[in-house]
């Protein structure tokens, strides 16, 4: 690790904190920080910095970042773009660990901000500060109770690394993790990279024991050949799934005014992307699917068995794993003649794979299914599905999918539990334990593909 890298850890990890433009105006950038810091599980020193202000949330207000009696381990900066470069030269002189700029106006605003930018970096690199930003929401890590954004809440904590190039996609991101349980080790939003990029956050990740893969939203990367060479060091350990916005004549212009990132070839990306091994994903959605598939489920060969309730899933699933180049192994005469021998298996099921167990099943025959797949050498992995009839045992299913994990940990598991209310504690319970579900059968196959090596 680096020197450069190390000094992160006052970053992510600070014991004392400065918000400078921190403010009493509630839903105000300077208010939501502050709201943030304070709520956190973790207590840490937190300084106002308002000149104008004498309190912020029963926090006494100091004048200036150079005002605080001790050390800065990070400076939040939320104020407006003409004075953040005389706040940034108090930082320096006060010798802070680190500084995220949240204000925008800078590059992404024109060539007065791009020239006002570069003075910031250029002061920065010299004092040998880390600055984050500018034009960010901030940092967040769950798994140390840790908010220094202004992001409405948040979020779980879990074994995904979010990095983004745009904030606003931040929020929503966290909005809908709440409500899905879906959890991160960390989420920095970088935007415009006057110092840190994203290469930089990609070598922290390495190190970071959190973190078990890692999504990226990004719109342009500076110094390519570098981004790739770590990039390739980090997946021996990690993996890593991208989406890249800028791919059309449209969404480069709007790159742009958003972050001054130059988007690029479409094809150039995606090229570079397959040489160092990273997952390319189209939408939101399935950067995360896959994300989580690999934090929670291990690799495997491309062989996989699929239990199913219902026929018309097993014919679609089928389908789909074609298309994703996901091979159904035949179930062997002995799987055969296990399940025949069972007194829980209905007398008309498919005996191949997919294997359709018929609707009326419990979940005893879902154990014998399972088992016999699992129980097979070319099968590496399962895909478990559940449709929701009067008779189906929702979270005694997950149950035993659960057991079946532990019994045979190098196989990866995961479900499409297929309904919505009464489907849900199932669910739940699955999650819980690392076992990922998809209510859609296309993004299930899409998942299980991403573990294949």
């Amino acid at each position: 690790m680096n020197s450069k890298i190390k000094k992160l850890k006052k970053i992510f990890n600070p014991k004392n904190i400065a918000v400078i433009g921190a403010s009493s105006e509630i839903k105000s950038v300077g208010w939501g920080l502050m709201k943030n810091l304070l709520e956190s599980k973790k207590k840490r020193k937190i300084f106002a910095i308002n000149p104008n202000r004498k309190q912020v949330l029963g926090i006494k207000c100091l004048p200036s970042v150079k005002s605080v009696k001790g050390p800065v381990d990070l400076a939040l900066i939320a104020v407006p773009a003409s004075i953040v470069l005389r706040v940034t030269k108090e930082c320096c002189e006060k010798k802070v660990g680190g500084v995220v700029i949240i204000s925008a106006g800078f590059a992404e605003s024109g060539k007065k901000g791009k020239v006002l930018q570069n003075k910031i970096s250029e002061m920065v690199k010299k004092a040998k500060i880390p600055l984050i930003g500018p034009n960010v929401l901030g940092i967040i890590r769950p798994s140390l109770g840790f908010n220094a954004s202004f992001a409405s809440t948040l979020p779980p904590k879990g074994g995904v690394a979010f990095l983004s190039q745009s904030g606003a996609l931040i929020d929503s991101v966290i909005d809908s993790a709440v409500a899905e349980n879906y959890g991160f080790s960390v989420i920095i939003s970088y935007g415009n990279e006057a110092d840190l990029t994203l290469s930089d956050f990609l070598e922290w990740l390495k190190y970071d024991k959190k973190t078990k893969a890692i999504a990226i939203y990004l719109e342009g990367i500076k110094q390519g050949r570098r981004f790739m060479q770590i990039a390739k060091e980090v997946l021996k350990i990690k993996p890593i799934v991208a989406i890249k916005a800028g791919k059309t004549k449209k969404g480069m212009e709007a790159v742009l005014t958003h972050t001054a990132s130059l988007a690029g070839s479409a094809e150039i990306y995606s090229a570079a992307f397959k040489q160092s091994g990273i997952i390319e994903v189209d939408t939101i959605e399935e950067l995360f699917d896959i994300a989580k598939v690999l934090a929670w489920q291990p690799k495997c060969k491309n062989g996989i068995g699929v239990v199913s309730n219902g026929g018309g899933c097993a014919v679609l699933v089928a389908d789909y794993c074609e298309q994703f180049r996901v091979n159904l192994p035949k179930l062997a005469p002995e799987t055969v003649r296990k399940l025949e021998k069972s007194q829980k298996m209905h007398p008309t099921f498919s005996e191949r794979n997919p294997l359709d167990i018929i609707g009326d099943a419990l979940s005893d025959r879902y154990k014998v299914a399972v088992e016999s797949l699992l129980g097979q050498k070319n099968i590496h992995g399962l895909l478990v599905i559940q449709t929701l009839q009067v008779m189906t045992e929702t979270e005694k299913n997950s149950k035993i999918i659960i057991e079946a994990q532990k019994k045979w940990p190098h196989k990866p598991i995961i479900c499409s539990f297929l309904g919505g209310k009464l489907t849900q504690p199932g669910i739940e319970l699955l999650e819980k334990n690392n076992i990922p579900n998809y209510p859609d059968l296309k993004r299930a196959a899409r998942a299980i593909n991403s573990l294949i090596r």
